[in-house]
């Protein structure tokens, strides 16, 4: 199986929201239908994925995900930037 460390923002990317899952896909879906309105992610409209990595097992995306929340704004910003330079949605990769 493989698990995802991924970087959501909003419309304006200035909201950043990092998470992990083993779907997604379907994750993504959930954060764009605001399956869960009062989360952070449903208060702030952050639904836009602009930066994702694969991992082999969950410990690995999630100690990734513990890492990238701790980082400043900049390297967060940095990181994406290398994937994806305009920040667009990714989501229609999924």
């Amino acid at each position: 199986m493989t698990y995802y460390t991924y970087i959501l923002t909003n419309k304006y990317n200035k909201v950043i929201y990092v998470g992990f899952t083993n779907d997604l896909k379907k994750r993504i879906l959930e954060h764009k239908n605001k399956k869960y309105k009062n989360s952070f992610s449903g208060k702030y409209n952050v639904d836009k994925l602009v930066y994702f990595e694969s991992h082999k097992t969950a410990q690995a995306a999630r100690k990734r995900e513990i890492l990238i929340k701790n980082w400043n704004r900049e390297w967060k910003n940095n990181l994406v930037n290398d994937m994806n330079p305009d920040w667009n949605d990714l989501g229609w990769m999924l």
